[in-house]
């Protein structure tokens, strides 16, 4: 029974990120404009420049001025998070039938732990391009938010590792 109950909460965990997830990528498909104005921002380090320009000096060579670039990389972000949400579905779906007995459990965790390694990826990338940018002078909203995203993802991790 306990391991039952164990699959059913590492079930609707990876479902909790699935759903997260969907609706980020659903908006970046459908509103690109909303994220992707503070891509831009952050890529060309726009705030720090008007908001800190003595510590924008020292690191403006790192700046992405070309909209090409930026329009790819969010291109390159947004079917990232396209996969992650695939694979993070995917693990729900194997995860709910090895509930009902007809995958094997350990099969459908790992499918599930791929998805949700997917997902803390995304946010760890930002956290790590984001430094090099230094969002943490003007966008700390963003910066919270993925920590928390990326320590969401470790703790449903380690929930899926346990069994």
């Amino acid at each position: 029974m306990f391991e039952l109950v164990v699959l059913v909460a590492q079930t609707a965990a990876v479902f909790f990120l699935a759903a997260w997830l969907s609706t980020g990528f659903i908006e970046n498909v459908v509103h690109p404009d909303l994220n992707e104005t503070f891509t831009n921002q952050v890529l060309t380090m726009e705030r720090m420049r008007e908001e800190y320009p003595e510590a924008y000096e020292v690191v403006a060579h790192r700046r992405i001025e070309s909209p090409a670039m930026q329009k790819f990389l969010f291109k390159l972000i947004v079917s990232w998070e396209g996969i992650a949400t695939l694979t993070l579905w995917a693990g729900v779906a194997l995860l709910i039938l090895a509930i009902m007995g007809v995958v094997d459990p350990a099969s459908a965790r790992a499918i599930g732990v791929l998805g949700v390694l997917l997902f803390t990826a995304t946010w760890a990338g930002f956290l790590i391009v984001g430094n090099w940018f230094c969002y943490w002078f003007c966008h700390e909203g963003a910066q919270n938010t993925h920590y928390q995203m990326t320590l969401w993802g470790m703790a449903t991790i380690i929930l899926l590792v346990i069994a």
